[in-house]
């Protein structure tokens, strides 16, 4: 017999304490070994448990999440899942949860304390089996700084060289604070991205990235213009497309049906690109679960375009890029640490 996912949960609230170990001690290749009401009783549980995965509340009292995530990934690493009310303090929280090396998190569906939760007992479920499966040495604690450069002073490019159009998902976080940050503020490109998150958690996400970043970072509006030098994140719960040709590029928000479960779909948007910008298009397909971003890979191969894949070495989750890889649809395989450059390059081709 398998052994069994053996995990702690940290929540203030006892109802929610409750139900979540409820549900995943539903699930029999998992076993809940110690629950905890803050972030200290989580920290004595995981050293005295040795736990495959922790489930950490954001908001608790005497350590927070954060801290106590903070806490967890540098003295005693253990892959965790965030559980997040949806609350602007909630979604800000929940981010820098993901900077500093969070696999992935939940979002509440009826508050702080929601008693529903159970609608959502299959995520939990499968968030935390994946997440006992991620090395723990891959998940590193990013420790974000305000850019410096400022964007006011630089010229900026008066022409879009090339659009890359960046497909991520679990993991994603973490990669996109890795490479955005080391774009230049007159990169002659545009960026589009597609990071499979909740609805309301990518406006904290884009500020946060713009504030790190030395490029123009944004959250998607519908007629948003697409111009060089700047990035575009999709929201959450709305697909991202693009119209206009190259002569006026724009973005539209549409709420088409999910694809492949997620919305927004980075398949959806990555052919949008194609069909606009052509031999133009880059796409990028980091970390992630699933396979979105491989039809979209096809049609910017089609389009005369070219594709990046993340090396599977610096994957949290080697899913999609593996689907577009196997595909046989990838020009290079990059590592994390070297996507910004090898971007950089392409615009100076």
């Amino acid at each position: 017999m398998n052994k069994k996912i053996r995990v702690v949960i940290a929540d203030d609230s006892a109802l929610m304490r409750k139900k979540i170990s409820e549900i995943l001690q539903s699930d029999p290749e998992i076993e809940v070994v110690a629950i905890a009401k803050d972030g200290k009783e989580a920290i004595d549980a995981i050293h005295d448990q040795k736990p495959d995965v922790v489930t950490l509340d954001v908001e608790m009292p005497v350590l927070n999440g954060l801290d106590t995530l903070g806490y967890i990934m540098s003295e005693c690493p253990v892959p965790c899942v965030m559980i997040s009310a949806f609350t602007k303090e909630g979604s800000e929280e929940t981010i820098r949860a993901l900077e500093f090396g969070a696999i992935d998190f939940i979002c509440k569906p009826g508050g702080v304390i929601s008693p529903d939760i159970t609608k959502i007992s299959k995520e939990i479920i499968e968030k935390v089996k994946l997440a006992s499966k991620v090395p723990i040495e891959k998940l590193k604690l990013i420790w974000a700084e305000k850019a410096k450069e400022s964007r006011e002073i630089i010229k900026k490019p008066s022409s879009i060289i090339k659009v890359f159009a960046i497909a991520s998902s679990t993991g994603g976080a973490q990669a996109l604070s890795t490479i955005l940050p080391l774009l230049s503020a007159d990169l002659p490109a545009a960026v589009l991205v597609v990071q499979h998150m909740p609805v309301g958690f990518t406006k904290s996400f884009s500020e946060r990235l713009n504030w790190q970043s030395k490029i123009s970072i944004l959250e998607a509006q519908d007629q948003m213009p697409i111009k060089p030098a700047q990035v575009i994140i999709a929201r959450g719960g709305i697909h991202m497309e693009v119209e206009g040709g190259e002569n006026n590029p724009h973005v539209i928000l549409s709420d088409k049906p999910a694809q492949l479960g997620v919305k927004p779909c980075a398949n959806i948007m990555m052919g949008s690109v194609a069909k606009n910008f052509k031999q133009k298009t880059v796409g990028i397909i980091l970390t992630g679960m699933g396979t979105d971003g491989t039809f979209g890979a096809q049609a910017i191969k089609t389009a005369g375009g070219m594709v990046l894949a993340e090396d599977k070495s610096s994957c949290i989750v080697y899913g999609m890029p593996r689907s577009v890889v196997e595909a046989g649809l990838a020009d290079r395989i990059v590592p994390l640490h070297l996507m910004a450059r090898e971007m950089e390059k392409l615009v100076k081709v």
